[in-house]
């Protein structure tokens, strides 16, 4: 049908990203198979493009020419698990085959919870399943996956030995994907290929007759996802996956595993694309624009770097330390300092365009709306200034220094103070509602139309109603946060001084995941593509699958990562306070 070759992609000249380009080829001669074969082609693009977890390769282009069709998609580097199988003497422990299972009931729980439809997957095999260098299961070829349709046969397709009775009868089932997940466990833990044994025997060859190491637990798993008729196997992917974790914990594997998925060589694998040293250390964020990253240090100096190779553009230098974020409008740099003045240089030869003064240092980050810059100051102010100008508009007195970075939203702005009071105010720099938290409010906020999520000092996570500031719900932390949260989907990321990242369902406060690290939290987490990245004072950047806080890797700096991440067209861009910024691919 066609190959799959190793690519790279030149939109990134400067970066080896490389690319898996699946070519088909269609030689059928019936004009109508050929439409057919390549609306089928298409309609694994379109499927694809939908898809969005860890375990699933990212679509990047597809077309046709001429008489074959391409998918762009993810390079994933490793091997299918078949050529593993193949390739081992002897069995494969029990420990790593399991690890794997549990890893593939979770995408298939995915999958067959995918809104608007539920999506089968059909092909379950060992050749369909790639183990990357990580040993994180991908699973790959999308090929004759379809949306379930309740009642609705199709054609039998999928892989004899691996497909269930009623898959032979054009009935497509979540449970048909799990009775092929036991087919594919059974087939890693025996060697045994059941594309070449009698089909729906895998009762008269059990995992421990073929097998002596694995465990009764695991062979009675595998037992009831193999059962001849549907009713009798696990309902769900996710029943399935609890009855592998309960396995997994009885015979002492998962403690096992969690040791296992920690390794140096997530470390030491990732290396810097470039680094720029600067006079002194860096706590804030750093912004980009046209390819040029913006970055402030408290060397005073707010720098401008390639974005590409790290290459010292130009410098602007201020009268005090700067941890305010830049914010970028109409090709001039907008920043804070510790010298008290919000300072508003050309992005491309670092001159100054206009300064706007306040009583005390600003620690707040910009933000630009309605042609005002809005900031906050140590002074005890939320400012309004007009961009063109650089005038006063208004400003609104709060309780004690403003560090949290104003957020806009709905016509109201929205910020938190050092005596932890939180307000909205509106366009006019009138009061439309306070909060009061028991401690300081550093973090920003961000929100919905139905939530306004922001952290305090007072060790809790907090969602208020955008429109009166009632409390929805209240998450508590294990210590003070001043990181500002982030959403994905229906999670609220944020970090706090406990050491941890805490993963939030924004609906109910209901805790989904959380990961530590060997220090506070500080940094701010963002969400790119299927991970988020965090810093922590123990000097690293962690990446980490955002719906299951599942570490992807971390990369070590000299000291404290306080500032949060910037990701742009796949790297990763901070700073560290070791003085360096670093590039890394995302």
């Amino acid at each position: 049908m066609g190959s799959v070759y190793r690519a790279r992609d030149m939109h990134f000249p400067s970066v080896a990203k490389l690319v898996a380009v699946k070519e088909m080829i269609n030689s059928a001669p019936d004009p109508l198979v050929r439409q057919t074969i390549v609306q089928n082609f298409e309609r694994e693009a379109n499927l694809l493009a939908t898809l969005n977890h860890p375990s699933i390769p990212r679509i990047n282009d597809y077309f046709t020419l001429d008489s074959r069709s391409y998918l762009i998609l993810d390079f994933i580097n490793g091997k299918d698990m078949e050529a593993i199988i193949n390739e081992t003497n002897g069995f494969l422990p029990e420990d790593q085959v399991l690890g794997w299972a549990i890893e593939l009931c979770d995408v298939l729980d995915y999958l067959h919870k995918h809104k608007p439809d539920p999506i089968i997957f059909r092909d379950m095999k060992p050749s369909n399943v790639m183990i990357n260098h990580n040993g994180d299961v991908i699973l790959v070829d999308f090929g004759i996956a379809k949306t379930f349709q309740t009642g609705v046969k199709g054609t039998m397709i999928g892989t004899e030995g691996y497909s269930p009775p009623e898959q032979y009868r054009g009935e497509a089932t979540p449970s048909a994907d799990i009775y092929a997940m036991g087919a594919t466990i059974h087939h890693a833990l025996t060697r045994r290929d059941p594309r070449i044994e009698p089909p729906f025997s895998f009762a008269e060859r059990p995992l421990r007759r073929i097998n002596p190491a694995v465990s009764a637990e695991l062979e009675a798993a595998v037992t009831t996802a193999l059962e001849y008729n549907p009713d009798d196997r696990f309902r769900t992917a996710a029943e399935m996956k609890q009855a592998l974790m309960g396995v997994a914990k009885k015979t002492g594997a998962l403690v096992r595993m969690k040791a296992a998925t920690s390794p140096l060589t997530q470390t030491s694998a990732i290396k810097p694309l470039w680094s720029f040293k600067c006079e002194d250390e860096i706590r804030g964020t750093p912004a980009i624009f046209q390819g040029v990253v913006y970055v402030g240090s408290y060397d005073n100096n707010l720098y401008a770097l390639n974005a590409a190779d790290g290459k010292f553009q130009w410098k602007y230098p201020t009268d005090g330390g700067i941890v305010s974020r830049p914010a970028l409008y109409d090709g001039n740099i907008y920043f804070g300092s510790e010298d008290k003045r919000l300072h508003v240089v050309s992005g491309r030869s670092g001159k100054v365009v206009w300064t706007y003064y306040t009583e005390a240092p600003i620690r707040s980050s910009p933000r630009i709306a309605e042609g005002h810059v809005f900031i906050g100051s140590d002074d005890a102010y939320l400012h309004a200034i007009n961009l063109n100008t650089g005038r006063l508009a208004w400003k609104f007195e709060m309780a004690d220094a403003v560090r949290s970075t104003p957020y806009v939203f709905n016509e109201l702005v929205y910020a938190g103070c050092e005596s932890g009071d939180f307000c909205a105010v509106d366009y006019r720099g009138g009061l439309k509602w306070r909060f009061h938290a028991k401690r300081a409010i550093t973090s920003s906020a961000v929100g919905t139309n139905n939530a306004v999520f922001v952290s305090s000092m007072d060790s809790a996570l907090y969602a208020l109603d955008p429109r009166n500031g009632w409390v929805l719900w209240r998450f508590r932390l294990g210590k003070p946060s001043i990181s500002t949260p982030c959403l994905a989907d229906d999670l609220v990321i944020v970090g706090a001084a406990d050491g941890f990242i805490y993963a939030v369902d924004a609906k109910n406060a209901k805790e989904v995941w959380r990961y530590r690290t060997e220090h506070q939290v500080n940094s701010s987490p963002v969400v790119y593509k299927d991970s988020v990245y965090c810093g922590s004072v123990d000097g690293y950047l962690y990446s980490l699958e955002y719906r299951t806080g599942r570490l992807r890797w971390k990369f070590g700096t000299e000291a404290a990562i306080t500032g949060s991440p910037l990701v742009y067209d796949d790297i990763v861009y901070f700073g560290s306070t070791d003085s360096r910024v670093y590039a890394v691919l995302a």
